[in-house]
C-alpha cells in the first residue's frame, strides 16, 4: 500500500492555534518507524499545479492564495493565518490526494496522511480548508479519463458543505456525508445524501446509520473510486466533535467502509481528515488504526 506524507512542511502558527499540525508530524514518525513490518511504501507528493487547482476553484481565488492577496475576512474564515508555508503545504495536500487517487487505482488502497479539506469551497475557504483536495483530485482524475463516476463518503463529523457546493450540479460525483447535524458549518450545503446525526450519537446507532447511507450512496452512484474521509473527530473526546465513538466504534466504522467497497470492487482513496483530540496522542492512535484496518481489508 501506498502512503503519502507532506508533513515535512512547518506551519508558523500563534502559540494555542486550535489547528493541530503535531498531529502530521507524530502519524508521519509512527507511520514510519513500523512502515517496514507493515509493508507500506511512505512517499512524499509533488504540489498540486496550478491548472489542476482550477478544476475545482475559481481562478481569482486561487491567485488570490497563492499571492497573499486573501482579505482579513477570508482569511479569519479560514482560520489559518496566510503565509508562504501555508501555501506550500496546501498544494502539497492537493497533490497528496490526487496521487492517492492514481494509487488507489492501480493497487485498490492509497493513503495521504492529511487531506480531507471538505469545507473548501468554489471560492473560499473555510474551516482550516483552503483548497477541497477531494473535488481537485476528483476533477483531475476524470480529465486524466482514469474514472468517470465517483464516490465521497465522508465520515468527518463536520458536513463537507464545499465539497458539495463544488459538486453540485455534477452528477458524476455523487457525496455522501453523515455527521454530526448541530456542529459547523452552521450553513449546510447539502449532499446528495446527507446524514445529520444528534450529539453523542455512539458506535450502534452511528454504525447502522452508516451502514444504511454507505449501501444507498454505492448503489445511487455506481463509483469507479471512492475517497473516503477517514475524520477521527467523531471520538468521544474530540475537542470539536459532539459525537461519542470509541476508538472501537471508529475501527469498526473504517472496517465497514472498506469492506464494502472491497465487497463492491471499488478502490478507495483515504484522506484523514479532522481529528482534535484533547490528548492528541489518541488522534494519532486513530489515524493509525485507520491505517492499519485498510492495510488488512485490502491486502489480507
Amino acid at each position: 500500500m501506498k502512503v503519502f506524507t507532506y508533513d515535512h512542511i512547518t506551519l508558523p502558527l500563534p502559540t494555542g492555534h486550535r489547528f493541530p499540525v503535531e498531529k502530521y508530524n507524530l502519524l508521519r514518525q509512527r507511520m514510519t518507524a513500523e512502515s517496514g513490518l507493515m509493508g507500506i511504501d511512505i512517499h512524499r507528493p509533488s504540489p498540486t499545479t496550478i491548472p489542476h487547482l482550477h478544476k475545482a476553484h475559481a481562478p481569482d481565488y486561487v491567485d488570490r492564495v497563492l499571492n497573499g492577496r486573501l482579505s482579513r475576512e477570508e482569511i479569519r474564515r479560514i482560520g489559518l493565518p496566510w503565509s508562504p508555508e501555508l501555501v506550500e503545504r496546501v498544494r502539497c495536500s492537493v497533490g497528496a490526494t490526487t496521487a492517492v487517487c492514481r494509487m488507489a487505482l492501480q493497487e485498490g488502497i492509497a493513503v495521504s496522511l492529511g487531506g480531507g479539506t471538505h469545507h473548501a469551497c468554489r471560492a473560499e475557504g473555510q474551516g482550516f480548508c483552503v483548497f477541497n483536495d477531494i473535488m481537485v483530485a476528483l476533477r483531475v482524475m476524470q480529465a486524466e479519463g482514469r474514472i468517470h463516476r465517483a464516490l465521497v463518503v465522508d465520515c468527518d463529523v463536520h458536513q463537507g458543505n464545499g465539497t458539495a457546493e463544488i459538486a453540485t450540479g455534477d452528477p458524476s460525483i455523487f457525496t455522501f456525508s453523515i455527521h454530526a447535524d448541530k456542529n459547523f458549518p452552521y450553513r449546510k450545503i447539502p449532499s446528495d445524501l446527507d446524514i445529520g446525526l444528534p450529539d453523542k450519537t455512539g458506535d450502534e446507532d452511528y454504525l447502522a446509520a452508516l451502514r444504511i447511507g454507505l449501501e444507498s450512496a454505492l448503489a445511487r452512484s455506481r463509483p469507479e473510486l471512492v475517497v473516503y474521509l477517514a475524520g477521527a473527530d467523531v471520538y468521544e473526546r474530540d475537542r470539536l466533535g459532539r459525537l461519542s465513538l470509541t476508538k472501537t466504534g471508529i475501527g469498526a466504522r473504517d472496517q465497514l467502509v472498506f469492506t464494502r467497497c472491497r465487497q463492491a470492487n471499488v478502490p478507495v482513496a483515504v484522506t484523514m481528515a479532522g481529528g482534535y483530540g484533547i490528548d492528541i496522542h489518541e488522534t494519532v492512535d486513530i489515524q493509525f488504526q485507520t491505517v492499519r484496518i485498510a492495510l488488512k481489508a485490502f491486502l489480507g
